[in-house]
């Protein structure tokens, strides 16, 4: 199964793209053995329209031509339903069962998530109720996949 993070915007250089790196790098040999494969990051650009209901529909119709046919949809929003990390990692599990072809993991702009994005997610995430830099959001799903990893391959990685 291929996992896709498909963001809008681009990560700079600095501290949180290395982190972000350094956690998809851990992820790559523990996921291919678990059938999953590396995470591939997509990055979009923002919208320029002025309105941020346009700027949020233009990247939906971008996010939405992005994400492979047959993939399950994970959209993060900070409205959303928070999952522990092992039923995170049991979600992703269930869906490589299934034989789902790929998970594309969504990250809005600045503006948010057109309501069609959340209302077609078949999951939608949330790492707290707090607003939260693109970047750090980038950081803690890296971190995520690969603890989900380690919970699946029974690795100590996970202490919970």
């Amino acid at each position: 199964m291929k996992i896709d993070l498909v963001a809008i915007g681009r990560m700079k250089t600095g501290p949180e793209r290395d982190l972000s790196n350094r956690y998809l790098e851990r992820f790559r040999p523990l996921g291919r053995a678990l059938g999953l494969d590396g995470i591939r990051v997509v990055e979009l650009s923002e919208s320029a329209a002025r309105r941020d209901e346009d700027r949020k529909a233009e990247e939906a119709v971008a996010i939405g031509a992005a994400i492979l046919p047959g993939y399950r949809r994970v959209v993060l929003d900070e409205r959303a339903p928070s999952l522990d990390s092992a039923a995170f990692a049991g979600r992703i599990a269930d869906w490589r069962a299934d034989n789902v072809p790929g998970i594309a993991f969504v990250i809005g702009g600045a503006d948010g998530l057109a309501g069609s994005m959340l209302r077609d997610a078949d999951l939608a995430l949330s790492f707290g109720r707090m607003t939260l830099p693109h970047q750090i959001v980038r950081v803690l799903l890296a971190e995520q996949l690969y603890r989900a990893a380690t919970i699946l391959a029974g690795h100590p990685y996970h202490r919970a």
